[in-house]
């Protein structure tokens, strides 16, 4: 079983940015697909981003393309969330998720993911 930790919340204006990483101890990440989910106060949580273990490619909900990007370091053992021109809709605990696929395709279902991490909180208020 992985062991993910997030890093990187806190809180932030409008407009601002903000980096978070997850990073596995232990076994490497480089056969999984790796992922975001958020939840926000009141709702459910919801895929973010995703990054496939076998091409990079990525996949972005709707509400965040074109101001976050996802990205992985296999040699480091971690994914990153750029998040730029965040808004307090942002606002929500970020959750890092790992897959075990054979899938080109990486996934933003909660229940396709094997192993989460505990989240790190951000906020995003002026």
């Amino acid at each position: 079983q992985l062991q993910l930790v997030e890093s990187g919340g806190g809180s932030v204006q409008p407009g601002g940015s903000l980096t978070l990483s997850c990073t596995n101890t232990g076994f490497t990440l480089r056969w999984y697909s790796l992922a975001w989910f958020r939840q926000a106060p009141g709702k459910e949580r919801e895929g973010v981003s995703c990054i496939s273990y076998r091409d990079g490619r990525t996949d972005y909900t709707d509400s965040v393309k074109g101001r976050f990007t996802i990205s992985r370091d296999d040699a480091k053992n971690t994914v990153y969330l750029q998040m730029n021109n965040l808004s307090p809709e942002d606002t929500a605990v970020y959750y890092c998720a790992a897959q075990k696929t054979i899938d080109y395709h990486c996934s933003l279902s909660e229940s396709s993911m094997n192993d989460w991490g505990k989240g790190t909180l951000v906020t995003v208020s002026s």
